[in-house]
């Protein structure tokens, strides 16, 4: 075995990444020159594929011999620098020996510098004994000094001379701290020899207590004396701070340290101004409520102002004195507003303290007030009152003024009553429509309330207005009783004498009522609640519709009673030769109409439609009711001209009395008249399906009577038009007023047989 082929199997045990990667590039070099030659006509380009191969080998070669020489390069560095360091060490490791030997040598003249620390420290005390001496014989004179200060108010400099006296003291027992004799003797006596000056610092505290709580009048008169305290109380501040500061680092700490002037100063303030609300908490129940608020608002608005403009200069920005009294008023306000909110309070009491809660306090009049703003945040200090004291507060109002509003409508109810049995017409508009003051009265009630709340809050205003249509639905039921018991009295033999006008008065009035109730939603409506709307009592409408009905039905039962005794007349012999029945009939109508325009619209319209459908329903009840029987086609024509003839002088008669589309009615007798009259019988189930689709009410009872009118209608041809009657039957539409249904059939005569048996 050759040298050469053995390194090469040392390196390849040495280096087995080595073997791996000349079998992978020996591997892919075989696979790229398979595919290189695997085309014949490849081998043309041998020699280009050579020389290119050639030249990429030299070029990595090139790069590999460069890399090593740079490697081993920074290898001979790096163990030149190793060298290098050797050498240091060894020298750094000698010195260590020298300068052991000589600390060993000289252990024993070390050992006498303690005498010598122990006489300098004795000397330092003695010292600073001697330095401290004259301060502390001076002692009793500057205490004296100091409490004539106090005594004349001159703050600034008393407290330059208590400040004095406790750095003396401090000096002194820093220095005993510092040699180790804490808690000791010594310690008791310096305390005892400086006693008076914690009594010093009493007098001066007191002193500005006394200042700070009367700051808002100094500050008017004198605020000299106020910023004095100030400065006294920030200078203290500044020698807590450092105190702190000493004791986190376990040095001396002062006695009477923190003396925490700031806090005190703060609440020195909340004290003085809950003593200025309890001064200003005079008897305030029932009249002099609202004197009470308007004083409070006076006095708290003239403080912040006196605060904004005069105190603020007085004090450092971080005392945020401003916004400090705005928190201190809003408590102590807000705890008065609860206990007066909790008294047995009129409802005149309850409003004055809504409208001072929701408009006064938070309005420019008060904490608003441009002298105040932007330097006031009126949001941060939150409600005077909870969300749920003030809609029970609200509650208790609604409630005061519902019992008021019930009242006040009860008698006004009691007098209108009283009025409709006068013996004067009732009052008449430019227009000639008879109405009373009653809608008036309530109205003006109503939205007087209505109109108030709004003052105070949409909460208040949608309570208010629902109150209000529960009230006016409650009374408009008391009013549909009294118009029931007023119809009463008409059968009676002292009838009132304008029954018929108080009557139209009364429709009038709850068309009224009508526009009082929509006007009341639109307030409700126009409110930021969207589900306010939603909240109010429906009923309210069917109240005024039933109230407003029932005077109608009481007119057009006055109406039907002078109609009635006529009727018998339909189907005489002189009806049908041409009798003034119809006529009778529509001066009666007409008559009656011309009161019905008294009535204003639309319900003048409703009452001309139900006097015509009055008409028409009697008419064609008393057609079935006597039960005429055609004999020949002469007679049912005769009959039919009639009754058609009759039609057309109502309908002209409403035509003329302004009814829109009177001939939706006069149809009915038409229609029946042409029912009559046809004279081919087999087209009687065509007629009968015209009639069912014209008045779906009408039934097979209705239609079997009309048959016996004509009088010549077969078993079968009865059969066929009630069959097709039947198949026929549909529901009316929506829009469909009935006619039929209101018209009562007699019933059918039975046949009457007496037994056959013997007598006895």
């Amino acid at each position: 075995m050759s040298a050469e082929d053995s390194n090469v199997k040392r390196q390849d045990a040495m280096w087995p990444e080595f073997e791996k990667a000349e079998k992978l590039a020996r591997g892919a070099a075989l696979k790229w020159a398979s595919g290189i030659f695997y085309h014949p006509d490849q081998l043309e380009r041998l020699g280009q594929y050579r020389k290119r191969e050639t030249q990429r080998t030299s070029s990595v070669q090139s790069r590999l011999k460069s890399a090593v020489q740079s490697y081993l390069e920074g290898v001979g560095t790096g163990l030149g620098q190793l060298r290098a360091s050797l050498d240091d060490v060894r020298n750094v490791r000698h010195t260590l020996v020298d300068v052991c030997e000589d600390w060993q040598s000289k252990v024993n003249g070390f050992e006498g510098l303690g005498q010598l620390s122990s006489l300098v420290s004795d000397h330092v005390q003695l010292a600073n004994a001697v330095h401290n001496l004259q301060q502390v014989f001076s002692v009793p004179e500057v205490v004296t000094e100091t409490r004539q200060l106090i005594e004349d108010r001159k703050l600034l400099e008393a407290h330059s001379k208590l400040m004095a006296m406790e750095s003396w003291r401090d000096d002194i027992l820093c220095q005993l701290y510092r040699a180790g004799r804490q808690d000791t003797e010594g310690e008791q006596i310096v305390l005892s020899y400086f006693s008076a000056v914690r009594q010093l610092n009493e007098d001066l505290a007191k002193e500005l207590w006394d200042v700070v709580s009367c700051g808002l009048t100094l500050v008017k008169q004198d605020p000299s004396l106020f910023v004095a305290a100030i400065r006294i109380i920030e200078r203290e501040e500044k020698i807590d701070q450092v105190a702190l500061d000493g004791q986190n680092h376990h040095m001396f700490f002062p006695p009477g340290r923190p003396k925490n002037l700031r806090q005190m100063f703060f609440k020195v303030i909340e004290q003085s101004t809950a003593t200025q609300f309890r001064a200003r908490q005079t008897d305030t129940k029932g009249p002099g409520l609202a004197n009470h608020l308007a004083a409070l608002q006076n006095n708290i608005l003239n403080d912040l102002k006196v605060v904004k403009h005069l105190m603020v200069q007085c004090c450092p920005p971080h005392y945020n004195i401003l916004q400090t009294y705005i928190l201190l008023h809003h408590s102590y306000l807000s705890g008065h507003l609860q206990d007066i909110i909790s008294w047995d309070l009129e409802k005149s009491e309850i409003y004055t303290v809504l409208n001072w809660i929701r408009q006064i306090y938070h309005s420019p009049e008060m904490v608003d007030h441009p002298d105040l703003s932007p330097d006031v945040d009126i949001t941060s200090p939150g409600p005077l009152i909870s969300q749920g004291a003030l809609e029970q507060l609200e509650d208790k109002y609604v409630n005061a003024i519902r019992l008021a509003v019930s009242d006040w409508m009860q008698k006004a109810l009691e007098a209108e009553v009283n009025d409709w049995y006068r013996e004067e017409e009732p009052e008449s508009d430019h227009e000639g429509y008879c109405h009373s003051s009653l809608p008036v009265i309530v109205t003006q009630m109503l939205e007087e309330n209505v109109q108030v709340a709004m003052v105070i809050s949409d909460s208040l205003r949608d309570k208010m207005v629902a109150m209000a249509l529960q009230e006016l639905e409650s009374f408009l039921y008391r009013f549909r009783k009294a118009v029931i018991s007023y119809g009463k009295e008409r059968q009676k033999e002292s009838q009132p004498k304008y029954y018929l006008l108080y009557l139209l008065a009364a429709v009038n009035n709850c068309i009224a009522f009508r526009r009082t109730v929509q006007w009341l939603q639109q307030q409700c409506g126009q409110g930021s609640h969207g589900d306010c709307c939603s909240k109010l009592p429906h009923s309210i409408d069917t109240a005024v519709d039933r109230a407003m009905k029932k005077g109608c039905r009481l007119l057009i039962d006055e109406m039907f009673t002078e109609l009635q005794p006529h009727f018998p007349q339909l189907l005489s012999g002189s009806w049908l030769s041409g009798s003034d029945f119809i006529d009778t009939i529509c001066t009666v109508t007409d008559r009656y109409c011309n009161y019905f325009t008294r009535i204003k619209e639309p319900v003048f319209q409703f009452m001309l439609f139900e006097g015509l459908r009055l008409v028409i329903i009697e008419y064609v009840h008393t057609l079935m009711l006597k039960k005429i029987v055609c004999k020949n086609p002469a007679d049912r024509e005769r009959l039919s001209d009639r009754m058609s003839h009759d039609a057309e002088r109502l309908q002209e008669l409403f035509c003329n009395l302004g009814l829109e589309e009177p001939d939706r009615l006069t149809n009915v007798i038409s229609s029946v008249s042409e029912l009559i009259k046809l004279r081919d019988t087999s087209l009687l189930s065509l007629e009968v399906s015209g009639l069912v689709t014209n008045y779906p009410d009408i039934s097979d009872e209705h239609v079997s009577v009309l048959l016996d009118i004509r009088g010549d209608v077969s078993k079968d041809v009865r059969g066929t038009v009630l069959e097709m009657l039947e198949q026929n039957t549909q529901p009316p539409p929506e829009d469909y007023q009935p006619i039929f249904s209101d018209i009562l059939v007699p019933a059918p005569t039975l046949p009457f047989c007496l037994p056959a048996v013997k007598c006895g």
